[in-house]
């Protein structure tokens, strides 16, 4: 059975067929975030701190980091983004305990990833592009970690699932050149939108399957690709996660946060109620109102998607006896409960009164 190992200083993870799927943090990465972005240039982790221990919280089991801010003062990633790496890497390990995985396309900040990482991270990525596994494979051989293939090679991203297929195996050999295992690598089959491809969910089931009967290796993807573009990814997302497990899929990379409603998102919600003459008494305490008028938690909270995969665990025997599925769901403790045998007994005992 494959499974490969990624650890912390003092965790490890197994991702494997017969695991529980593993959820890679993907907030950690300033692609697309403006605000993280320019926080990250102004020497400002506020958000990476938030965002590390909000995914933990919420069900990452490895959390992503990426470097990869274009600096307005020097756009030169290589001079740039090694130094980046280090700091956030230092950061994230020293609130979390969770292992990680070191994300660059630029080999000088995955090694000082690797330099700087406790443990057995995870090395994202390598693809079969011949530069890229010529500058790739050997840190893997010399830091002893797993990897994540990219399905994608010199000539593009193709959209014929046996030519994604065939760069697979092909990574997968040149890496038993260097002497490292299948089982150290972790085949990212690339998830396309199904709304630009209507047989993507497809195309990706059937390159899972294959990729774990024929090359035996572990997978993953980026999750919310599938629905790229469309309205209520939730829903798709929440339907695409199980399916691709019960394909065989064994990890992805993710959001596993809930976002929260914000006080704008409140105000906003309580003037409109107001205008249909739904009056909020003043002084109400929001935290406590807002899931009362369909905007969930104010706090950070598991995803629908982590619901989702906890019950495909579960259903798949990869959740012994559904011992996760029962924590997930147990509410949360009220702050006011009496704790312990005494505090049962003490309100036992005013009940009776």
């Amino acid at each position: 059975m494959t499974r490969t190992l990624v650890a912390s200083a003092t965790k490890e993870v197994i991702i494997g067929f017969d695991q529980p799927f593993c959820v890679i943090g993907e907030r950690i990465n300033p692609t697309g975030r403006k605000k993280l972005a320019a926080e990250l240039q102004a020497g400002d982790f506020s958000t990476v701190e938030k965002d590390a221990l909000a995914q933990v919280a919420c069900g990452a089991t490895v959390l992503d980091v990426n470097a990869g801010v274009v600096y307005n003062s020097n756009p030169n990633p290589n001079e740039t983004e090694p130094p980046l790496m280090r700091k956030m890497i230092e950061l994230v390990q020293g609130l979390v305990d969770v292992p990680l995985c070191i994300d660059s396309s630029v080999p000088a900040a995955l090694t000082a990833g690797l330099e700087t990482c406790q443990g057995r991270p995870l090395l994202n990525s390598v693809t079969g592009e011949e530069e890229r596994l010529e500058s790739i494979l050997p840190l893997v051989k010399k830091y002893n970690v797993p990897v994540v293939a990219i399905s994608n090679d010199d000539t593009g991203i193709s959209e014929d699932p046996d030519v994604r297929f065939a760069v697979a195996k092909k990574i997968v050999e040149r890496a038993a050149d260097f002497g490292i295992p299948a089982h150290d690598i972790v085949v990212d089959p690339l998830v396309m939108p199904v709304g630009a491809m209507g047989t993507a969910g497809l195309q990706v089931f059937a390159l899972v399957r294959r990729l774990r009967e024929e090359l035996g290796v572990n997978t993953t993807c980026g999750a919310s690709n599938i629905s790229f573009g469309l309205p209520n990814r939730h829903g798709i997302n929440n339907a695409f996660l199980p399916m691709a497990a019960a394909a065989g899929m064994t990890s992805a990379i993710m959001n596993p946060v809930q976002a929260a409603a914000t006080p704008k998102k409140i105000e906003d919600r309580v003037a409109e109620l107001a205008a249909m003459g739904i009056v909020i008494p003043e002084g109400i305490d929001m935290d406590a109102l807002a899931p009362l008028i369909g905007l969930g938690s104010t706090k950070a909270t598991p995803s629908k998607e982590i619901e989702a995969i906890k019950a495909a665990d579960f259903l798949m025997d990869n959740d012994a006896s559904g011992g996760n599925w029962i924590r997930f769901n147990k509410p949360p403790a009220s702050a006011n409960a009496p704790q312990g045998a005494r505090g049962d007994r003490e309100g036992r005992r005013r009940r009776r009164g």
